[in-house]
């Protein structure tokens, strides 16, 4: 079987571990019976080890039951920067591996559901765990929203970016935190409610900017040249800027003039969000979304 999930960006600003928008960058992974464990990759992580510790792998076995399989990832996402690409490789895994809850699958192997969430069910999402299981819910989001992502070419690990940030909060931070929250998700439903401060953030962005100092300039940058808002995707180093979509062109444009004046090796990407999600290939080879079997 042969199936497809979207990249993500998570946390939006304020909404920390809740909040996942799927955008449309892909990784397909297709995984057939095999006398034994063969694993091919193409594109970005093609240079990760190709053997049973390759994510697709471990997860394809585990759903499985056995390691008799030829797995093949295909992938747009860049590993470790903040596009949620485990989750989507994880999902993408699952269903080509025949799970019936690639959610579930993704969700566990990133530890917390949103970016799963938003590769599996596409749009914009808020997710949580109730009563141990992932809870999801599809958020509205304005057609008239495009993005432009600022993506280095540096690496930054999820890991390393969460041992920045502190063990617990002020009450005030938390409260400003909701705040910036209900502005925000009025903005994402209707483009004409989004203001810059909408996705201000006091507990993570700050604090990941001493593994990416030049961060908030670039934020700046993208506000400047006319994106609505601008945060932090995931854990980064990326960097997303939300705007109408006439402006995207200009956005992106500006976006690679920025990195280049800060002297930060990456690019611009003009991205549309993803409204379906996960997918699979039938008879034909169309994708077609995935639906529980």
């Amino acid at each position: 079987m042969r199936a497809r999930a979207p990249a993500s960006s998570a946390n939006l600003g304020p909404g920390f571990d809740v909040l996942a928008l799927a955008l449309a960058r892909y990784v397909e992974v297709e995984v057939t019976p095999a006398p034994a464990l063969a694993v091919r990759t193409e594109g970005e992580g093609a240079s990760l080890p190709q053997d049973a510790e390759h994510l697709a792998a471990r997860v394809a076995i585990a759903v499985a039951g056995h390691d008799r399989l030829a797995v093949t990832v295909r992938s747009e996402i860049p590993v470790a920067r903040g596009l949620g690409s485990s989750a989507a490789l994880a999902a993408a895994a699952a269903a080509a591996a025949g799970s019936p809850d690639p959610l579930g699958v993704a969700a566990e192997v990133d530890g917390h559901p949103e970016n799963a969430a938003a590769s599996v069910l596409g749009g914009l999402v808020a997710a949580t765990v109730v009563d141990g299981r992932p809870r999801v819910v599809r958020l509205p989001l304005d057609p008239a929203l495009a993005f432009v992502c600022l993506v280095p070419d540096r690496p930054l690990s999820t890991a390393e970016a969460r041992r920045v940030l502190p063990a617990s909060v002020a009450r005030q931070d938390a409260t400003f935190n909701l705040g910036r929250l209900a502005l925000l998700l009025a903005g994402l439903a209707d483009h004409r409610q989004l203001v810059p401060e909408a996705a201000e953030d006091r507990l993570h962005q700050a604090q990941r900017s001493q593994l990416f100092p030049e961060a908030p300039r670039l934020l700046g940058e993208l506000v400047a040249a006319g994106a609505k808002a601008a945060c932090w995707s995931g854990a980064g180093p990326t960097l997303l800027g939300i705007c109408e979509a006439p402006r995207q062109e200009e956005v992106r444009r500006a976006g690679d003039r920025a990195l280049a004046a800060a002297g930060v090796a990456g690019q611009a990407w003009a991205l549309a969000a993803d409204q379906v999600g996960l997918c699979v290939a039938d008879e034909q080879g169309r994708w077609q979304p995935w639906q529980p079997s």
